[in-house]
């Protein structure tokens, strides 16, 4: 029996604070069987892989956020690293660039610290989880320029054209896709959706955020998912069951995560 698999989640994040226990502890029963828990900066590193070892089902990403790149120096970038030594890390990230918000770190701070955390993923084989934001043309061409289709991995929260997602997934990415494709004016994600083969693409809610149509004004979880499997079911015109046994085949292939007997 396939189950889904959340690729991008921040349980870490302090809008869990209150029932973090009760909300992880109630996922099997939702149909969730694995979490990828997601690192954004230097100190949520720590908090990602204390959840990641308390919970058998959960893997962590590391690495730093481009709203975060300031916090990186050589010295700091070590700590990074040492992340990649522990046994339930599965991934880099969320790294990339975000040229959104105004206030974030400068455009080359962000280019540079990206650049390096895609180098360490080329240097240790791991994949990569990326962000990109109002960015997609640099995005794709720091990939081409440090490794990127020899790291893999995945752009997480996809929100550009279908056209972009072609040159994304040429490099051999998967496509990240959580609640905004219930959205009634998604039109590009749904049309991304349709397009990328089902085999490339994972599923994910980036919660505390991005909860799906009905509940988009509430705080997003993993049980919040079987949304964005129907979603992507009527689009493409499968069975929600394919698209759950399908992308969980994808996570376990994107993170080389080897499963379960």
């Amino acid at each position: 029996m396939a189950y889904i698999f959340d690729t991008h989640a921040h349980y870490d994040d302090r809008a869990f604070d209150r029932d973090r226990e009760e909300v992880l502890s109630s996922l099997s029963a939702a149909g969730i069987g694995h979490v990828t828990n997601i690192a954004c900066d230097l100190q949520s590193i720590r908090t990602t892989l204390d959840l990641a070892h308390r919970y058998p089902w959960m893997y962590a990403a590391v690495g730093v956020h481009p709203e975060y790149a300031e916090m990186l120096t050589e010295e700091s970038f070590g700590i990074v690293r040492d992340a990649l030594q522990d046994e339930k890390t599965a991934a880099i990230g969320e790294i990339g660039l975000d040229y959104y918000w105004k206030n974030n770190p400068e455009h080359p701070t962000q280019r540079y610290w990206f650049a390096r955390q895609l180098d360490l993923a080329y240097e240790t084989g791991f994949p990569v989880v990326i962000h990109s934001r109002d960015a997609a043309r640099d995005t794709a061409d720091i990939l081409k320029a440090h490794h990127g289709p020899d790291i893999g991995g995945v752009i997480h929260c996809f929100g550009y054209s279908k056209e972009m997602a072609r040159e994304f997934l040429n490099m051999g990415f998967y496509i990240g896709i959580g609640g905004v494709v219930t959205y009634k004016n998604a039109r590009k994600l749904k049309e991304v959706a349709e397009y990328a083969p089902l085999d490339r693409i994972l599923l994910e809610t980036d919660c505390p955020y991005m909860a799906p149509e009905p509940k988009r004004a509430a705080r997003n979880d993993s049980s919040r998912l079987p949304f964005v499997v129907q979603m992507i079911a009527e689009i493409r015109g499968i069975s929600a069951e394919e698209v759950i046994r399908v992308t969980e085949d994808n996570a376990f292939r994107m993170y080389r995560i080897r499963r379960e007997e």
